[in-house]
């Protein structure tokens, strides 16, 4: 076990038991050594109403002090769900010298968001690198599906041609597109830093599924002269089909929907598990409409949600963070 993870686990030790727990962002940057970077967990619990109650009585201070004061765990479990996605955020956690962020979500709603992309909130944070340091529902293994929905829809939105970091790129934007903070408040590099600082771990994570597309014949890889992958797919009807078929049900029927009210009755598709595909780029711009909308209304609910519950002092200093990194990165 290296020393990152023995940090991680030892942050738990002071939270109650936790069924799913991994760490995601900057802090698995391999060349990341800044020390003020906040380490980013996502915790996935059965009962978010009574693992607060339990983490209240432990570290009342992690919470915003009216949310403890005028509702408790009641309150807080009311705002992630009816107003965020499901998810509360206790940023600004100091402990053992390092700054810590925690969200906690029902792991019912983490799965279904990871096998059927209902809100494609946590599943964008799973199609990125994350390291897995609790996981007692096996969660790892069935994050499988959304990788392979995640890869699928990316070869849908890119050319013929395209370099493994594109991929990586395609497939990190994916739950940025729409996403309300990247208007103002996050990095406008954000994407090609995230693929520069864990091009490895992508690759480690996508290399199955791109071997199995490869013996699929859905697409073909080849290495460059400086030994980086280049990859090229065939775009016509068939294979568009074959990576729609990979999509969530749900994802399958929106665009099913929207096609077909887009085409006019003479107009003949392909039908894919109730999707009428009448063009590549047709499929292709139904989905970034769609997903533009999920990531629009999950990041504008959760922007909403954090505001009023890390209190005001947080909220302050966790946007001038934001906006600090967003200013300097037009510069």
């Amino acid at each position: 076990m290296d020393n990152n993870t023995e940090a991680f686990r030892s942050f738990l030790q002071v939270l109650p038991p936790v069924d799913f727990a991994c760490v995601y962002g900057s802090s698995l940057h391999p060349t990341n050594h800044d020390k003020t970077n906040m380490i980013d967990f996502i915790l996935g619990v059965s009962d978010p109403k009574q693992w607060h109650s339990e983490n209240l009585k432990l570290n009342k201070h992690h919470y915003a002090s009216w949310m403890v004061h005028l509702g408790g765990e009641r309150l807080i479990t009311g705002v992630a769900d009816k107003i965020g996605v499901g998810v509360h955020f206790n940023p600004f956690v100091a402990w053992n010298g390092k700054m810590f962020k925690y969200g906690i979500a029902r792991t019912h709603d983490l799965l279904q968001d990871v096998q059927y992309w209902e809100k494609f909130y946590l599943c964008g944070r799973l199609q990125k690198p994350v390291q897995i340091v609790v996981d007692k529902l096996d969660i790892s293994n069935i994050n499988s599906i959304n990788l392979r929905a995640a890869l699928s829809a990316s070869l849908l939105l890119l050319p013929s041609e395209f370099t493994e970091a594109d991929l990586y790129a395609k497939v990190c934007s994916l739950s940025y597109m729409g996403d309300v903070r990247m208007l103002f408040a996050e990095d406008k590099n954000k994407v090609k830093k995230i693929v520069a600082g864990q091009f490895d771990l992508f690759h480690s994570m996508y290399k199955p599924f791109l071997e199995e597309y490869e013996a699929k014949k859905l697409l073909k890889l080849s290495s460059t002269v400086d030994h980086k992958i280049h990859v090229s797919q065939d775009c016509d009807l068939s294979v568009a089909c074959s990576l729609v078929s990979a999509l969530p049900p749900s994802i399958r029927s929106q665009m099913g929907i929207q096609q077909r009210e887009g085409m006019k009755s003479s107009q003949i598709g392909r039908v894919i598990h109730d999707t009428n595909i009448s063009s590549r780029e047709g499929a292709a711009n139904c989905l970034e409409r769609i997903l533009r909308r999920k990531v629009m209304v999950s990041s504008a609910r959760q922007a909403i949600s954090g505001l009023l519950t890390v209190g005001g002092v947080k909220a302050t200093k966790y946007v001038a963070n934001k906006i600090n990194k967003a200013w300097k990165s037009r510069k």
